[in-house]
């Protein structure tokens, strides 16, 4: 008798690899129709007794959503579905939350691109409006410690500080590639440099090299940690890549955790550190715990970023997409 026991990942967005896992599983002689999700027939990408794989369709609302196999009528397990909170978009990093709750997220475009609107504003009811025109590749954002949003340009090596209003100044230059941004809790700015450099500017303007790590074939992507530790992840040409912690003196230590190209980090407010993983097309999101296995927490297609909010919602992003869903 076959028997249905779990998903993984239970959160999932149009284009993940949803898992089933159970026991005794047939081996149809035809997959048309075979599982569903929401009601929308999924594609099998994977079939073996104890398991299989089908791709997330597009198009579904959102919200806990059924999965059902045909040949167990009666069994239903939910998934998490992420909503698409806009799509359009050109994100090559995190989107951010702003101090005002709103959601802020990127047409970056291609290198020297000034795109019509640079970064869109996101609001908690997924109405989007422009917020900032005329930058060059806008590349990283992170919310400073003034509640005001700060933004890399890859192409001329800047970071901007943007007003409410959607007006900008320059606040640092001469940044080589400039990628992943994070804060630290005394206010300095880190920058990545994708040729191999971390900068760190200090609130008074002030940049020097604080670390130095090998340079990516695409971004470099940071985030801080609650105990003030900065996490990079820089994909490289290499089969396997590894997420790098760099302590307050600038040592840089490699965590012994395999990865094919690491994207967006992000911690939670439990100061679990999330991955998004981007390896031969197949993305997912891994939570990163010391005392276990690194967890498969969501599946997508395309993956580049993710973001947590002040209530504990996440956002993901793939290249053109967002997609949210509520707190767990």
């Amino acid at each position: 008798m076959p028997v249905l026991t779990s998903l993984e990942p239970v959160r999932v967005v149009e284009g993940g690899r949803l898992w089933l896992r159970g026991d005794g599983f047939p081996q149809p002689d035809s997959t048309a129709g075979l599982v569903t999700i929401g009601g929308v027939s999924a594609r099998m990408s994977f079939a073996a007794p104890d398991r299989m794989a089908v791709v997330v369709p597009a198009g579904l609302e959102g919200g806990e959503t059924p999965v059902k196999v045909s040949w167990l009528p009666g069994a239903t397990l939910y998934a998490r579905v992420g909503a698409m909170l806009a799509t359009g978009l050109h994100q090559v990093d995190n989107p951010v939350f702003g101090s005002d709750g709103n959601l802020y997220v990127t047409y970056s475009g291609t290198r020297g691109q000034e795109a019509t609107v640079s970064i869109f504003r996101i609001a908690g009811n997924g109405a989007r409006e422009p917020f900032v025109h005329g930058l060059v590749n806008p590349t990283s954002m992170a919310l400073g410690p003034d509640g005001l949003l700060y933004v890399s340009s890859r192409f001329e090596g800047r970071v901007y500080r943007v007003f409410d209003d959607g007006r900008y100044e320059v606040m640092a230059s001469d940044l080589g590639v400039a990628c992943g941004l994070a804060f630290g809790a005394d206010g300095s700015l880190y920058v990545g440099d994708r040729a191999g450099s971390i900068f760190r500017i200090d609130r008074k303007g002030r940049t020097e090299t604080f670390a130095n790590v090998p340079s990516s074939i695409a971004a470099f992507h940071l985030a801080m940690s609650p105990a003030g530790d900065l996490y990079v992840s820089a994909p490289t040409l290499a089969s396997y890549d590894s997420v790098r912690r760099i302590d307050s003196e600038g040592g840089v230590h490699p965590l012994n955790i395999p990865f094919g190209r690491p994207q967006g980090l992000a911690f939670d407010r439990q100061g679990v550190l999330h991955v998004v993983e981007a390896l031969a097309g197949s993305t997912g999101v891994y939570a990163i715990r010391s005392d276990r296995e690194p967890e498969l927490v969501l599946a997508g297609a395309g993956l580049v970023g993710l973001a947590f909010g002040p209530a504990g919602e996440l956002v993901v992003a793939s290249s053109d997409s967002v997609f949210s869903f509520p707190p767990a």
